[in-house]
């Protein structure tokens, strides 16, 4: 090693950390920039979204849902290290603290990419370290999981938390044929959408045979020679065999706080456009990081893969010594439960309130194709606007196949700061399989227009 050859060291293996990784060695040679990456799990970039669908049975292996083994990053001449945690960073010594095993050792960086994460939210209650009650935040999780369910063939399932995760193992659950109990505090499920939206996919849950439970808080797991039997809740003892968290996530901030490194009021590590901390030479990306939220011009933390990606990207661009920026987020998300799907994009109805605007919503319902095409199928589409401009603030979609991705479009609208006045203009394609001649996109950004015209003076 030549003493010109710069050191970067990279905190996680998965999507962030191994795009910034992947995209400096692209730029830069082994000769001038030696990468070391640590993994403190047995696998690396691969898709965490999947695992629900790899327990379903929709995905055949696990190896299905990795992008890119660790041999082919180790032949790119990226050093990276599996069952490696980093548990500390000293900014004035230019290293990071590595437990391995048993042994513990100092390796030094020019510069650092932090991609840590997310920390899956685990309750503090009674009984929770009982067997049977799963996370699936990680791969290993998945693997864990599907173990679990392989050997001990369990006959009732309950699930914790009615978000993305939730619902998605919950449709797994269904469809590996365990009878579904989902619990969760809120009065409504998936509270990224606005309740009227969110009341559809309780009905659609009830509907699959789902037993939801709402405002229903856990209070504790019972046992039996350590594996969990029943949850226990405020409203009651709920029996289980196997039980799955789906409460979320928070940015994994810890290490880069305990290094002196700014973090912002959303958990997440403060970055710029280009993703540098506040430190020199330090870089963070994906669920660790606070995002700029482009509708509400807030600071936000949001978990999702295609975030993760892009910043990874952007920093590994930057520190190969290109140029590359991340601008921030609207908040587009989709998710499936069964035959049904949801998407949400921009702000809710209570976020943008919370922002200061002045909202005007409307509801719309059409059809996935032509009224007369087999296999029309119904959607619903909530449309939030500014009152004063009819400026797009978000939208929600839920309704069966065909449904979700429409929010692509909305999304698109949304970034670009359209008026639903202008939307109704759009050049959107049309085919009877694919859509009515007036698609649910335009009905709702015509209807919304229409229904903020009349109250104007």
């Amino acid at each position: 090693m030549t003493a010109s050859l710069e050191r970067l060291v990279v905190i996680g293996g998965d999507a962030a950390g191994m795009s910034a990784a992947s995209q400096a060695r692209r730029r830069r040679p082994a000769a001038d920039l030696r990468i070391v990456a640590f993994e403190k799990g047995q696998h690396v970039s691969y898709s965490a979204c999947g695992i629900p669908y790899l327990v379903a049975g929709d995905v055949s292996t696990p190896d299905d849902l990795v992008a890119r083994t660790p041999e082919e990053f180790r032949k790119l001449d990226i050093d990276l290290r599996l069952g490696c945690e980093v548990v500390g960073i000293s900014l004035p010594s230019r290293s990071v603290t590595v437990r391995s095993g048993e042994r513990t050792y100092d390796e030094p960086f020019d510069q650092l990419v932090i991609a840590t994460g997310g920390v899956p939210a685990r309750p503090d209650v009674p009984g929770a370290d009982a067997a049977g009650i799963h996370g699936v935040q990680t791969l290993e999780d998945g693997i864990r999981l599907l173990s679990f369910l392989e050997d001990r063939a369990p006959k009732r399932a309950v699930v914790v938390g009615a978000g993305y995760i939730g619902l998605e193992m919950a449709e797994a659950m269904i469809r590996r044929g365990l009878e579904v109990t989902l619990i969760d505090a809120a009065d409504q499920p998936m509270r990224t959408l606005d309740p009227d939206m969110a009341g559809l996919v309780a009905n659609a849950l009830r509907d699959l045979g789902v037993d939801l439970r709402l405002s229903c808080r856990l209070s504790g797991f019972s046992s039996d020679a350590g594996r969990v039997t029943a949850v226990r809740t405020d409203a009651g003892t709920l029996p289980a065999d196997v039980v799955i968290l789906g409460l979320g996530t928070k940015p994994n901030s810890a290490l880069a706080a305990d290094a002196g490194i700014a973090v912002g009021a959303s958990g997440g590590i403060v970055v710029d456009r280009r993703q540098r901390t506040s430190a020199e030479g330090v870089w963070a990306a994906g669920d660790c990081v606070e995002v700029h939220h482009l509708i509400s011009q807030r600071p936000t933390a949001i978990a999702l893969g295609t975030h993760a990606n892009k910043q990874g990207r952007a920093a590994g661009i930057n520190i190969g010594g290109g140029y590359a920026t991340f601008p921030g987020v609207v908040g587009t998300a989709a998710s499936k439960i069964c035959s049904h799907e949801v998407a949400r994009t921009g702000l809710t109805t209570a976020e943008a309130l919370g922002a200061g605007f002045e909202v005007f919503s409307a509801v719309t319902e059409s059809t996935t194709r032509a009224g007369y095409f087999p296999g029309a199928l119904p959607i619903t589409t909530k449309l939030i606007a500014e009152r004063t401009t009819g400026r797009l603030l978000g939208a929600q979609i839920v309704g069966q196949e065909g449904a979700a991705k429409r929010i692509d479009a909305l999304a698109v609208a949304l970034w670009h700061g359209m008026t639903v006045e202008e939307m109704t203009g759009l050049d959107l394609s049309y085919a009877p399989p694919f859509a009515p001649v007036w698609d649910p996109v335009l009905i709702a950004a015509r209807k919304t227009a229409e229904q903020l015209a009349r109250l104007r003076p």
